[in-house]
């Protein structure tokens, strides 16, 4: 009997013990579920990695550009504000943007629309400078120096994309490439640009936007016209040491003349052309371009060359076509002389250009 008593008690003892530890287990889960599912107020996140202050440098600085033919909207593109003076405020863009027009406007980040002045253009550089009135200025871009910059430091810009709908934006990467080379077709001749490569998004629209640095300044002017439709994560900028030496002679409507040589070429690879010409091309002679026919009284018929001519070197400086010749060549001024070397007849020849001609004579 007392055996059966114990085991009573112990049965109703674990009975009670297990009930009341089953309350205090849910009463503790409950707790910890209305802790997590409490809403958190108050949070501040501090981002560190941000270039939130060099986009202020310059967003309002950056402007859409709208070029018409008559009334007709015929092209969009970017540019910026680079100075201002009492009366103006002066803008660069890309000469393709506005090279087809004779109205232009441009868009404030405001969204306010007001009429642009062509100031000055260049087909080679494809830069181009407008003029606002003054009172529209929202801000003012730094110039900096992309030498300072070296591959792999972050760059972003800002532009356009696509048009109007997408003003305003920013895209980021690093500088890609220094010192760069590439080849563009104008509207008359193949020639190369020196640039800066980024893999930071240019796309339609952002054309005549800058390339920015982690403080802001601008290092280079974009060009869609360098970009092919089948390349991805390459775009090109033109370096702004370059466009400031033709800033001034623009803001004064004035042609930047380049020298000319008088000739008349062709690439050493045209087979057929040159077949056509009567002109063979030694075998062991595999870069150059090769002169079809000179002009009369301009350096190069001064200084002897002729019909049938290789170029090879201008200043001791490889050429490997038409357009790199016209590269090297446009490094110089009228009236600089350069040394041209060429072959003929199985010879190495050497000859003094006096760049004494430009497009303006």
């Amino acid at each position: 009997m007392k055996e059966k008593i114990t085991y009573i008690i112990t049965t109703v003892t674990a009975l009670f013990i297990g009930i009341i530890g089953t309350i205090i287990v849910e009463n503790k889960l409950t707790k910890k579920s209305n802790t997590t599912t409490e809403p958190v107020s108050n949070v501040n996140i501090t981002e560190t990695n941000t270039i939130k202050t060099a986009i202020d440098e310059i967003y309002d600085a950056v402007v859409l550009v709208e070029t018409y033919n008559n009334t007709t909207s015929i092209a969009t593109g970017t540019g910026f504000v680079y100075k201002q003076d009492e009366k103006k405020g002066y803008i660069i863009t890309n000469h393709h943007v506005i090279e087809q027009g004779n109205k232009f406007k441009v868009v404030l980040t405001t969204g306010e629309e007001v009429e642009a002045t062509l100031l000055g253009s260049d087909e080679y550089s494809d830069i181009a400078v407008l003029s606002i009135a003054q009172e529209n200025v929202k801000k003012v871009a730094r110039l900096g120096e992309s030498s300072t910059t070296e591959i792999g430091d972050t760059v972003f810009t800002v532009g356009s994309p696509l048009g109007k709908e997408y003003m305003g934006t920013v895209t980021k990467g690093i500088l890609s490439g220094k010192n760069r080379t590439v080849t563009i077709n104008t509207s008359s001749s193949s020639m190369m640009l020196e640039v800066l490569q980024t893999d930071a998004a240019i796309n339609p629209g952002n054309s005549g936007g800058p390339l920015v640095n982690i403080n802001g300044e601008v290092i280079g002017v974009n060009s869609m016209k360098l970009v092919e439709n089948e390349i991805e994560g390459m775009g090109f900028a033109i370096p702004i040491e370059l466009v400031k030496t033709i800033l001034e002679r623009l803001e004064n409507g004035e042609t930047i003349n380049r020298p000319l040589v008088g000739i008349e070429m062709t690439d050493i690879t045209n087979a057929y052309y040159l077949y056509r010409q009567g002109i063979s091309i030694p075998k062991d002679i595999e870069k150059g371009v090769v002169i079809i026919n000179v002009t009369d009284d301009y350096p190069a018929q001064k200084a002897g060359l002729q019909k049938g001519d290789i170029i090879i070197e201008i200043n001791g400086n490889e050429v490997t076509d038409s357009a790199h010749f016209r590269y090297l060549l446009y490094k110089y001024e009228v009236g600089d002389s350069i040394e041209i070397t060429y072959y003929r007849n199985n010879k190495i020849e050497k000859s003094t250009l006096k760049l004494d001609k430009s497009a303006e004579d």
